[in-house]
């Protein structure tokens, strides 16, 4: 019993159970395994098998440079089309029309090289004395035809009061420069916007009278033939004028038509009568052209209509300012548009006493 026992469990061990077959997710992965070793191992072997591909190397410099490759050649700028060029125009034009905000040193230059410009021109103009002379008598039997003749009188009795006449000829070789450079400086600091259609008014003017000059050289009363008039800086020995006196071969005497210390003087008065926002100064402002026109007329310097030649002059100026800002010099801002300054205000400040109470706490 114990043998048959024994015999049929080995015979139960002995046989064998039946082995499962692989899934297909199960022999996925060796399969791949498998194609993946069979791709290494039918590799060429570069050691083992000749090279059998074609030597593609250029041999030579002239091949590498025929088989390299070339890079596109830049295409050509295009041309701006003729709106965006109408565009750009008006821009640049635009802004050369727009107040700036001034240059110290670049004004201190344009003015000086203006001047001596000025000076130079006026004193090449050819002396043309006798021509000179010949206007002078018109200009003189037109003012007695139309009744305004006065200059002589106003002449001859001004010249009696010595302190007044004296005063005068300092007035005239003295006021027409620092007045205006004045006028030019306060525009500068206070009313910078203003500032550049002004003195283009100031050069234009100027400049015509530089044509008037070279076309229509006259003499002042006071060189007239026949003694009607005093000069009144000889007869007074008046120090500082180039009109007469030792000083009179540095300016040209026959540059009196059109008077520019009418010319300078009113474009000062009118631009302060214009900006300034005190009533003594607007009123300053009109007295200072109107004393100017006395003044050239009692020291013998300009006939009434030499006055006149001025004012058409100025008024050239201020037309051509207003034509290239699109406004009269007091009618642009205050400011100019390229000005980032801070507008200058009162702003204030409190002492360190002040702070040191405010920061106390208030007692019980």
């Amino acid at each position: 019993m114990g043998e048959s026992t024994v015999k049929a469990e080995e015979g139960r061990t002995a046989t064998p159970f039946p082995t499962p077959s692989p899934t297909a997710d199960e022999a996925a992965p060796g399969a791949q395994a498998t194609e993946a070793v069979t791709v290494t191992d039918t590799r060429a072997n570069p050691e083992t098998e000749p090279d059998t591909a074609p030597n593609t190397e250029p041999t030579t410099a002239a091949e590498a440079d025929r088989t390299a490759p070339r890079e596109p050649a830049p295409a050509p700028p295009a041309a701006p089309s003729a709106s965006a060029v109408s565009e750009v125009r008006p821009r640049r034009l635009g802004r050369l029309r727009s107040p700036r905000r001034p240059r110290i040193w670049f004004e201190i230059l344009l003015i000086a090289v203006s001047y001596w410009t000025y000076s130079l021109i006026r004193n090449a103009v050819p002396e043309q004395r006798t021509q000179a002379m010949k206007n002078a008598d018109w200009i003189w039997q037109a003012e007695q035809t139309l009744g305004i003749a006065v200059e002589q009188s106003v002449n001859h009795a001004l010249n009696s009061v010595t302190w007044l006449i004296v005063a005068m000829n300092y007035y005239y070789a003295t006021l027409h420069f620092v007045v205006t450079i004045g006028v030019l400086v306060w525009l500068f600091r206070s009313h910078p916007g203003r500032y550049s259609a002004a003195r283009l008014t100031l050069f234009a003017t100027t400049a015509v009278a530089l044509l008037g000059y070279y076309l229509y050289p006259l003499a002042p009363p006071r060189l007239m033939s026949g003694g009607h008039f005093i000069d009144t800086v000889v007869r007074h020995e008046t120090w500082g004028s180039m009109a007469s006196g030792n000083l009179k071969n540095m300016s040209n005497p026959y540059a009196a038509m059109p008077s520019m210390h009418i010319g300078w003087s009113l474009w000062c008065g009118l631009t302060i009568f214009a900006v300034a926002s005190a009533p003594w100064a607007k009123i300053l402002g009109l007295l200072y052209p109107t004393a100017t026109l006395v003044v050239i007329v009692a020291t013998a310097n300009h006939f009434w209509l030499d006055a006149v030649g001025g004012m058409l002059c100025l008024a050239f100026g201020f037309t051509l300012s207003y034509l290239w800002y699109g406004a009269l010099p007091h009618h642009l801002p205050r400011r100019a548009a390229d000005d980032r300054r801070p507008p200058r205000t009162l702003v204030r400040r409190l002492s360190p006493r002040t702070e040191d109470r405010d920061e106390r706490p208030a007692s019980r």
